[in-house]
């Protein structure tokens, strides 16, 4: 019994790390001496206990510029778009990396490539 417990258990671990958000796409938008960062994803959303709850976006090198938090799940809404106003990219910024996590798997799936196009 124990066994079938421990195999179920992962079988269903598993499942919920199988789905990590996806990046469709992303923007970055030249306002003044900011910018506004949009970004479409999708996540298998199930409700309060399993839903995407984020994106940050980064240099190439690591620096974190800004975090997007989801304050709630898009169960009926796939994919979606949120955007992040306010950015300041440094002006050697040429390419942005944009992750996303949820609150089950945290950061996981493939990071998304920005290319940075100055007005």
């Amino acid at each position: 019994m124990r066994i079938a417990i421990y195999f179920v258990t992962t079988i269903l671990a598993n499942a919920a790390l199988a789905d990590p958000s996806v990046i469709e796409d992303a923007t970055a938008r030249a306002s003044g001496d900011t910018w506004t960062v949009s970004v479409t994803l999708s996540h298998p959303d199930t409700g309060w206990d399993h839903y995407a709850d984020g994106w940050n976006i980064s240099t190439a090198q690591g620096e974190v510029l800004g975090n997007r938090t989801l304050v709630h799940p898009h169960v009926n809404e796939q994919p979606f778009t949120r955007s992040l106003s306010g950015v300041t990219i440094p002006d050697d910024v040429e390419t942005l990396i944009v992750r996303a996590r949820c609150n089950v798997d945290g950061w996981a799936g493939e990071p998304f490539e920005l290319a940075i196009k100055r007005p």
